[in-house]
């Protein structure tokens, strides 16, 4: 019977990333789309935002591949639930436990992020790296992070595992899209700056996207969301240990890594709110902390060892 859930939930992955392939390219036809009406002048009313605008309450008419994009997202992340539920089943505990179960679970949370936020704020432009982010990690744990089904390690039997490793991905998942905003926020202002030397766009769509101060502030506002998040994982990681290991902090690698990423974000934090670091530096402060989530994600559990060695690898 655990192999069998198991099976259905590998087959659900799948079809998952088939239907995230297929959003990735229906967002990619609306950029495609942005464009185009950028370059005929047609700027004023395009899908997603009036040019450079910071109102959301315009509700401007949406394409039918903007449409699709948002539909075939919502398809992927019912199937993927239902992958990552299926794998809880199977293992009779919460399905984030090793590398693969974590990226799933991860993943998950991102797409479920981007969805609730889109509800309140129009951030659909969004699509194409969601889509295509989550594509390449599902893509990447499957091949290279699934392993069957097994019992928990002693230190891994404890309620922090459900609370911990959760409030962890949430706070990946806010600021994996912290990074986008910040990307397309770079991307932005260099479109900005040639414009005012009147030098051509060379990626037309971000005509229709909003300014680079607007995409600051987005991307500032969720980064403390996840901020939030990642210091009250500090914090948990921390009890836990000290129930696991009889002390707080040991200088592990994954502890070291889990404080560097929480200084980065909190140097940003500050820096921005009381240095004045507007522009390109935020944005590639908040860049870099999400490259060292990354580090410590698919470097840190799988090459390095320590007392946190259960990617299951």
């Amino acid at each position: 019977m655990t192999q069998t859930l198991d099976e259905y939930s590998v087959f659900f992955v799948y079809a998952a990333m088939v239907v995230y392939a297929l959003a990735f390219i229906a967002f990619t036809i609306d950029l495609a789309r942005r464009s185009a009406q950028v370059s005929a002048g047609n700027q004023v009313g395009v899908d997603g935002g009036v040019l450079n605008t910071a109102d959301d309450s315009a509700a401007p008419r949406r394409s039918l591949s903007l449409r699709l994009g948002v539909s075939l997202t919502v398809l992927a992340f019912v199937l993927e639930l239902a992958a990552d539920i299926l794998r809880g089943i199977a293992a009779s505990r919460v399905p984030w436990a090793n590398m693969y179960e974590f990226s799933l679970t991860g993943t998950v949370l991102i797409v479920a992020v981007f969805l609730v936020v889109i509800t309140r704020v129009d951030l659909r432009f969004l699509g194409t790296f969601v889509a295509g982010l989550v594509l390449i990690l599902l893509g990447i744990s499957t091949l290279n992070y699934y392993v069957d089904i097994a019992p928990l390690p002693p230190a891994l039997q404890s309620a922090w595992l459900v609370i911990h490793v959760f409030v962890a991905s949430l706070g990946t998942a806010f600021f994996a899209l912290g990074f986008a905003l910040s990307g397309i926020q770079l991307l932005q202002y260099r479109r900005e700056n040639r414009a005012v030397e009147a030098k051509p766009a060379k990626l037309r769509f971000l005509a229709s996207l909003p300014d680079s101060v607007r995409l600051e502030n987005l991307a500032y506002r969720v980064n403390i969301v996840g901020f939030v998040f990642w210091t009250f994982t500090l914090m948990a990681g921390a009890v836990w240990a000290e129930s696991a290991w009889g002390r707080y902090w040991g200088w592990d690698t994954k502890e070291v890594w889990t404080f560097i990423i929480w200084v980065i974000y909190a140097g940003y934090i500050h820096a921005r709110a009381t240095r004045g670091w507007r522009g390109s530096r935020s944005a590639w402060l908040a860049i870099v902390g999400f490259a060292a989530v990354l580090f410590n994600f698919g470097i840190v559990n799988v090459f390095f060892r320590g007392l946190h060695a259960y990617s299951g690898l």
